[in-house]
This record gives C-alpha cells, sequence and structure tokens, in this order.
C-alpha cells in the first residue's frame, strides 16, 4: 500500500512537473502572430554579385549589431526580389541561423571575408526553429528572397561586392 502511494504521488509529481514545463516553454515559444511593428527598417546599401551568368545589383539593409542581426527580417510579409539583408557578423566562425518569426521562405548566402560565398541554403523554411549552418567559417550571412538563388544562378564560389567585405 505505502508503494502504491509513493508511486501515486511520484506520478503526480511527475505530472506536475511536466505541466509546470509546457507552460513554461509556452513562454518562450518562438512563433508569435505577425506584427509588422515589430519589423525593422535598416538604410539600403548598394551590393552586387558576380555570377556566371554576369552582375547582379541588390540594395542591401546591413544588420551590423547584435539587436539587428537578433531582429534580421522577422515580422515581414515580402522582400522583393532585388532587395536583400547583409548581416555582418563582425568575426569569422562558422554561424548558424534561424526563422523565428520570419514570415517568408529565404535564400541563405554564407559569405568569407574576402566576398566568396562559401555555402547556400535556398529556401528556408518560415518559422522553423532548426538552425540553418554555414557548415564552414564565413564572416556574413546575406538573406535574400526565397528563390533569388536559382533565379540568378547564385552558386558557391561567386563572389559578392560589399563595402563590409575586404578587397
Amino acid at each position: 500500500m505505502m508503494f502504491a502511494r509513493r508511486f501515486a504521488l511520484s506520478a503526480l509529481a511527475l505530472c506536475a512537473y511536466l505541466l509546470s514545463f509546457d507552460t513554461h516553454a509556452q513562454a518562450f515559444r518562438p512563433h508569435e502572430p505577425l506584427d509588422p511593428a515589430k519589423a525593422q527598417s535598416l538604410p539600403f546599401t548598394p551590393m552586387s554579385i558576380t555570377t556566371a551568368k554576369g552582375t547582379v545589383n541588390f540594395q542591401v539593409e546591413v544588420a551590423d549589431t547584435d539587436q539587428r542581426r537578433a531582429t534580421g527580417l522577422m515580422h515581414r510579409t515580402e522582400l522583393a526580389i532585388d532587395k536583400g539583408m547583409l548581416f555582418d557578423m563582425k568575426r569569422t566562425g562558422v554561424v548558424s541561423f534561424w526563422m523565428r518569426n520570419t514570415f517568408i521562405p529565404l535564400d541563405m548566402l554564407f559569405i568569407a571575408p574576402d566576398g566568396t560565398v562559401r555555402s547556400i541554403a535556398e529556401n528556408t523554411v518560415p518559422h522553423n526553429d532548426a538552425g540553418v549552418s554555414s557548415k564552414v567559417p564565413v564572416m556574413a550571412v546575406l538573406e535574400l528572397k526565397g528563390g533569388a538563388v536559382k533565379a540568378y544562378g547564385i552558386q558557391v564560389g561567386d563572389k559578392i561586392t560589399h563595402a563590409i567585405f575586404k578587397k
């Protein structure tokens, strides 16, 4: 009888713990309802990508602080194919990005300090918490509208020209 009572109390304690964890986890769930007021708007700067098909020009916002990088393209519902956000990591290393509170698919280009595209992730899934890794050391990440990589024929090895990259 004592064992059964202890087991029942342990089971109740476990259930209470799990429920409290779920409630706690709910508070930190990454997906918020769309709120355009939370979207950031940064000044545009010119950038180009030299591909096998030729040079493609873009206007990009530069996320160059922790806060700007953390917000990224969250809470936006559209991104023109000739626009993007360039994340200046300020140092070289393997990086991982997620799609928390991002409502549009994005192509991610992972870029070396000299502007060379080192790896690409196409059509990343909105709201996906799984990290999208550069897999190799990079200094910057360029986010473009999903499908831009295919539309422009961008490939690993292509060269990006922007003020943040060394000549």
